[in-house]
């Protein structure tokens, strides 16, 4: 008569068990949509905020020296403020200009 017995126990934890794990399922599902729901909405809200770049610098500043100059170059450059293309021709009409 004991087996009767946990037979009604164990089909009810089993049934128990069963409901848990698609519940936390579920809930993980919907986790996960919030959170890309949201990653959308910061995504969205971040596209017009694109820093805008100032145009490359054609002379940068005549009156300063040759390595002031560069430094000021190298120093845009490592901001982001000139891509690699756009510091090196700067740099090299820079160097034409100060040979010439």
């Amino acid at each position: 008569m004991p087996f009767q017995r946990r037979r009604p126990l164990l089909r009810t934890a089993v049934i128990g068990g069963g409901a848990y794990a698609v519940g936390r399922s579920a809930a993980n599902r919907s986790a996960q949509q919030a959170q890309q729901d949201s990653g959308n909405v910061e995504q969205a809200q971040q596209a017009p905020q694109v820093p805008q770049q100032a145009p490359p610098p054609a002379d940068p500043s005549a009156g300063d020296s040759m390595p002031e100059q560069l430094s000021k170059l190298t120093a845009l450059h490592g901001q982001g403020a000139l891509t690699d293309a756009e510091f090196s021709a700067a740099k090299a009409k820079l160097l034409a200009d100060g040979n010439g």
